[in-house]
């Protein structure tokens, strides 16, 4: 493999660059090609940048002996064949374009650009935003290359060889890893290796980057004005020398005097995040864990934010900005969603809402807590506290109803519309709801009693063995009363528009604009028999859709077809709340997402099908992760969560766009 090695602290130094001459030794040991560009000096905080109106001059560099600042520095490249590397008077972003493209040309193209070891961890925002490290392995991804950050995290500044090879050996073997297993979506990653005795054994694992800020004021110390530059490399060594340190604000006197400014972040600020997330990056480096987190190379938007934006016609007071500031939410949540497809992007919408939101994986603590803490549980069916919920009916906030057989159980829901139909004949449900049969079988042979009492399925069976082979046929969809996710359902061809429903409380109900047309690839066929190869046989095109087969999906953009399904939503919600109050219990403080699932004629006309509890967000595949189930969570966190526990009920703009409300019910539960 053709590596490009560069970082930000320079060339080698025992005081401001002493582990890159290691790790180099150790890739070229394994047999890889090293070409290896550097800043000629500390380039450190200094991100992605580029010197705009600079040319850029090289000089060469031969290092020497292993933690020995015995290398020797050229003007002109050596001539002797010997091993050279190419230090520039650029950053370490710039490094990376010219190593790609200018300095090694008569090499192999770049296989990996490898960024670092950098001289101190990069863990937390705070740390990489501002990383020359990451900013040149950012380069290398933007250029098309694979890239990682490197960074040792040391505990001491008395270099020892020992731990620092064994550090770089794994290193090496980590990289490889990486590259070798290198997944699709991936741009680069921020790796975080501990600089301790034993480090080869330690744990490695994914962690996130924590998110944090400087909160102790100003990064910059107020100097004299004589004050001279001090030298990069010694900068750096005396800043992280001095984290412990507590600066004192200038006073205010009320004249501006005039000043230099340098450079001196609080440090204790990032160390105090870091020991109270209890997560993340900085976290497990702390407690001696490789950490390694996957990146992509871009400031990513935020795709739950469309539209036009219009300014308020009067400027915005201070007591407004006083009052937003008190509606930020502030409650604990129970977040274990059964499908870490959903789980990741239930986090992310979470956390969106600021570090008011104590997000933990078990509820033993938090149930047992003082009764009016707010409390959100959003996890399986299953692990739910219904009686936590339903006696504290203020604070705590659930994400299903405890019964809602009325809508999400076939034969039930086909009872519901049937007694609605009877009182409302004129409902909209009478013409995007087909009849259903209800009947029950245990075994095959006996079918033929089973239909003695499902008549109009027993008339209508007949009636097709009697037709012409020419004349049209009745079709029915056989769908096993008590199953879930479509299994066991037989269509000719599997086809149906899913869309997601949401209910709030006692009762509103919000249908999701973006929605997916689901196709199998083939028409249902039977099953072979064992002989001709059994279960392994099985053509699965004809069952799974085509964004959980193929990784494709469409979404329905026609305004017809959505205003009836708006239509049928609100309208069978009704049904169930209103006529089925013993198997629909719709209470204040719940909330559900329902995988609804119709059926369109080639007139366009929409049939509702089935309503799934826990729908398979799986099914949405990866293309439309962020944009369809991403989005839809980040609305329900919004319109539900925010509100619950800051009390601010106003619905805003940018949520109503794609969450249209279609019904609401007072039920007379408050």
């Amino acid at each position: 493999m053709h590596i490009l090695l560069v970082n930000d602290d320079g060339p080698p130094s025992n005081q401001s660059s002493p582990y890159i001459h290691t790790l180099a030794v150790a890739l070229q040991s394994h047999g890889h090609q090293v070409s290896i560009v550097l800043p000629n000096v500390q380039r450190s905080w200094i991100g992605k940048a580029h010197i705009v109106g600079q040319n850029l001059t090289p000089s060469y560099f031969r290092p020497g002996s292993l933690l020995k600042d015995d290398g020797v520095l050229s003007a002109r490249p050596f001539t002797d064949g010997g091993e050279e590397w190419v230090l520039l008077d650029g950053t370490p972003a710039s490094c990376v374009g010219i190593g790609i493209h200018h300095l090694f040309n008569d090499r192999p193209p770049i296989d990996l650009v490898l960024s670092g070891p950098n001289y101190g961890r990069n863990t937390t925002a705070v740390f990489a935003l501002s990383s020359g490290t990451l900013g040149a392995a950012m380069e290398g991804a933007i250029h098309g290359k694979r890239s990682i950050a490197l960074s040792y995290a040391f505990d001491s500044r008395e270099h020892d060889l020992d731990i620092i090879k064994e550090a770089s050996e794994l290193s090496v073997r980590l990289v490889e890893k990486l590259v070798k297993e290198w997944p699709r979506d991936v741009h680069l990653y921020s790796v975080n290796v501990p600089l301790r005795k034993g480090v080869s054994s330690t744990k490695i694992v994914y962690a996130e980057m924590i998110q944090n800020q400087w909160v102790s004021g100003s990064t910059y110390d107020e100097m004299p004005e004589e004050t001279a530059n001090g030298d990069p490399g010694k900068e750096e060594h005396n800043i992280r020398d001095s984290e412990e340190l507590n600066h004192d604000a200038p006073a205010k006197t009320g004249v501006r005097n005039h000043v230099t400014y340098k450079w001196a972040p609080k440090f204790a600020d990032v160390r105090n995040s870091v020991e109270k997330s209890g997560k993340g990056d900085g976290w497990e480096v702390l407690q001696g864990n490789v950490t390694v987190t996957p990146l992509r190379a871009n400031f990513w938007h935020l795709p739950q934010y469309s539209g036009e934006i219009k300014l308020d016609t009067d400027s915005v007071q201070q007591s407004d900005v006083q009052a937003s500031a008190m509606h930020s939410p502030s409650f604990s949540a129970v977040v274990d969603y059964p499908e870490p497809y959903v789980q990741e992007l239930l986090l992310r919408s979470l956390k969106r809402l600021g570090p008011g939101v104590n997000i933990v994986a078990s509820s033993d603590q938090l149930l047992n807590g003082p009764k009016d803490t707010p409390l959100l549980q959003f996890t399986a069916y299953e692990a739910l506290d219904f009686d936590h919920a339903m006696s504290h009916p203020t604070s705590s906030l659930i994400c299903a109803y405890a019964i809602r057989k009325a809508l999400i159980r076939k034969h039930y829901l086909s009872n519901t519309v049937a007694t609605w139909l009877v009182k409302h004949p004129d409902s909209p449900l009478a013409a995007h709801f087909k009849p259903c049969t209800h009947f029950e079988l245990d075994f095959a042979e006996f079918l033929d009693d089973a239909l003695v009492d499902a008549w109009d399925l027993n008339s209508s069976l007949s009636k097709n063995q009697q037709a012409a082979e020419d004349e049209p046929k009745e079709w029915w969809i056989l769908k096993p009363g008590m199953s879930d996710g479509a299994n066991g359902l037989r269509l000719n061809r599997k086809f149906h528009i899913r869309a997601y429903i949401l209910a709030v409380g006692a009762l509103k109900v919000y249908v999701y604009k973006e929605m997916l047309a689901l196709f199998a690839a083939r028409p249902y066929t039977a099953p072979p028999d064992a002989g001709a190869g059994g279960a392994e046989s099985l053509d699965l095109t004809a069952h799974l859709t085509n964004t959980c087969f193929q990784d494709e999906s469409t979404k329905s953009t026609s305004d017809k077809v959505f205003s009836q399904i708006c239509t049928i939503a609100g309208e069978v919600f009704e049904a169930a709340a209103r006529e089925q109050m013993v198997h629909f219990q719709a209470i204040p403080n719940a909330f559900e997402i329902f995988g609804v699932d119709f059926l369109v004629d080639d007139a366009l006309r929409v049939y509702l099908l089935e309503l799934n509890a826990y729908p398979d967000f799986k099914q949405t595949g990866a293309e439309l992760q962020d944009v369809v189930v991403g989005g839809l969570f980040d609305d329900v966190v919004d319109l539900v969560v925010a509100p619950f526990f800051s009390g601010d009920v106003e619905e805003k703009a940018s949520i109503s766009s794609r969450m249209v409300r279609v019904k609401e019910l007072d039920l007379g539960r408050h």
